[in-house]
């Protein structure tokens, strides 16, 4: 798979991860607790896809570095989100459990990113 491939991929990825937590949080009944929580989840979990974005059209190796490191601190972000919505109350665990594991794969993606970047070889 050439690097273009595997960029297309991690978008279509963040992308599609991003619509799974808008879906999810459509699926959540908002009150007083919930209502903030579902707010910074989906901010945090649309982030990483537009950050993704930016990060692929960057006008710097600095910059495209820096908007990874965003995409992987908005994914941590995220799993504490997903986290504080299980507790607060019926939720689809199962679905949940299934973010909290893409997000945790994208986070690793984007962690071995910054890692070969910080060798100085090229993605």
């Amino acid at each position: 798979m050439t690097n273009s491939e595997k960029s297309k991929e991690l978008e279509h990825r963040t992308i599609k991860f991003g619509e799974e937590i808008i879906k999810l949080c459509q699926l959540v009944k908002s009150d007083n607790v919930s209502g903030p929580i579902i707010n910074q989840l989906v901010r945090s979990g649309t982030s990483i896809g537009a950050n993704y974005m930016e990060a692929n059209n960057a006008s710097s190796r600095r910059d495209f570095t820096n908007k990874i490191f965003i995409c992987k601190k908005e994914s941590e972000e995220t799993k504490y989100w997903l986290k504080m919505l299980l507790s607060c109350g019926p939720t689809n665990k199962d679905l949940v459990g299934n973010l909290h594991d893409e997000c945790h794969q994208l986070t690793m993606v984007f962690q071995k990113i910054i890692s070969t970047l910080r060798n100085g070889k090229s993605i």
